[in-house]
C-alpha cells in the first residue's frame, strides 16, 4: 500500500441523510443505541431520551425497542490477510444467528477487490450460515480490498428490493486495510442513508484508522485508506473487536437492542442539513452516569414535494412502532 495514493485524513464527510417513514406526516426516524460500559441499556422509555433537531427538542411520537423486524446483511473481507478470523466466526456463526428473531432476515457480502452476493436477505438461517461458513474459501474476487466499493454495492442491492418496514444493518468484518478508488466515504454515508442502513463492523485486533499524511505529501483525492471506524461513527453504529468468536454473537445482540426513535419533521428548506442530537434525560443520565448514546447526527429535508407525499394512510402504524408514551416517567 502507497501512502502517497490516498489522503487517510480526509475532511468530514457530508452529512448524510437518514430514512424517514411518512404515514400522512413528515416523520423523521432516529436508530439509536445506548451503551452503558459496552453493553446494550435495554428498558428504557420515550421519557428517558431527548431529541433536539437544530437545536431545538422534539416531541417523540414513536418509540420502540426490539420490536421492529431486522434485515442484516453481512459484509465480509476475504483478502488473505483474513483467513483465520473467517474461519474463528464462521465456528460460532450458528449460535450467534440463534439471538435473531424467526420473521429477521439474514444475507451475506463477500467482497476484496470486488464483490458478489453469496446468500440473497432471507429468513433462512441454514443457507446464511452455509455463507458465513464458506466465506473463507472465496478467492475468485481479486487482490486488493476495496471496501467502500463493496458497500456502495450493498445499498444498491438494497434499493432493488422491495420496501422495508423495519430496521437495516451492515455487519462488517474486516481488518480496515486497503484502499477505495473514486468511491469517498461521504458517498457511502449517503447511500446508507437512502437505505435506512446502520453501518456496524467487528475489526481484527489489530486494525486501527488510517494515519494521517505525512507533511508536504500530496495525495491523490481519487484514492481514500478504508476506514471503517469514521463509517461505523458517523452512521450512528458501533466497532467491536474480534479479539473472540462471541463477538459475532455480542454484536447481533446489540443490533436488535438498538431504539427506534421518530417525530415529526419540522418545517425546513428543500434540501437543508438538519443537525440531530440524541442523548438521555437528566433523571436517566443521574441513574445511567457511564451510558453512551450512538445515533447518526442528522438528515436532510426532502428536496421535492412528491418527497413528502404520505405513501400510506394518515393513521397507519408503521410496522413494529408503538406510540411514545406522554409525560415523564
Amino acid at each position: 500500500m502507497v501512502a502517497a495514493m490516498a489522503c487517510a485524513a480526509q475532511a468530514p464527510p457530508e452529512p448524510a441523510e437518514p430514512f424517514t417513514f411518512r404515514t400522512g406526516m413528515s416523520l423523521v426516524r432516529v436508530d439509536a443505541q445506548v451503551l452503558d460500559r459496552g453493553r446494550p441499556l435495554a428498558g428504557l422509555r420515550a421519557a428517558d431520551f431527548v431529541v433536539k433537531d437544530n437545536g431545538a427538542p422534539q416531541e417523540l411520537v414513536v418509540f420502540a425497542q426490539e420490536a421492529e423486524p431486522l434485515q442484516v446483511l453481512f459484509v465480509l473481507d476475504v483478502s488473505g490477510s483474513m483467513g483465520r478470523t473467517l474461519r474463528e466466526m464462521a465456528r460460532v456463526a450458528q449460535n450467534a444467528l440463534a439471538t435473531l428473531a424467526p420473521d429477521d432476515e439474514v444475507g451475506v457480502m463477500l467482497y476484496s477487490r470486488r464483490s458478489r452476493i453469496a446468500q440473497e436477505l432471507s429468513p433462512d438461517r441454514r443457507a446464511a450460515l452455509a455463507a458465513l461458513q464458506e466465506a473463507a474459501l472465496a478467492d475468485d474476487l481479486g487482490a486488493g480490498t476495496s471496501m467502500n466499493e463493496a458497500l456502495l454495492a450493498a445499498c444498491a442491492y438494497w434499493k432493488e428490493l422491495p420496501e422495508f418496514a423495519g430496521r437495516r444493518a451492515i455487519v462488517v468484518l474486516t481488518d480496515n486495510g486497503g484502499l477505495n478508488e473514486k468511491s469517498p466515504d461521504d458517498a457511502v454515508l449517503r447511500e446508507l442513508s437512502a437505505v435506512n442502513a446502520v453501518l456496524n463492523a467487528i475489526v481484527t485486533s489489530d486494525a486501527k484508522p488510517p494515519a494521517p499524511p505525512r507533511p508536504g505529501v500530496e495525495m491523490n483525492p481519487d484514492f481514500t485508506f478504508n476506514d471503517v471506524f469514521l463509517l461505523a461513527r458517523e452512521s450512528g453504529g458501533e466497532v467491536l473487536r474480534a479479539d473472540k468468536p462471541e463477538r459475532l454473537r455480542e454484536m447481533l445482540e446489540h443490533i436488535r437492542l438498538r431504539y427506534t426513535l421518530g417525530y415529526r419533521a419540522p418545517e425546513a428548506t428543500p434540501g437543508e442539513w438538519r443537525h440531530v442530537e440524541v442523548e438521555l434525560a437528566e433523571a436517566a443520565r443521574r441513574k445511567y452516569r457511564r451510558a453512551e448514546v450512538l445515533a447518526r447526527p442528522g438528515y436532510r429535508a426532502p428536496r421535492e414535494a412528491r418527497e413528502a407525499a404520505a405513501p400510506a394512510a394518515v393513521d397507519a402504524p408503521v410496522k413494529g412502532w408503538r406510540s411514545a408514551p406522554a409525560g415523564p416517567r
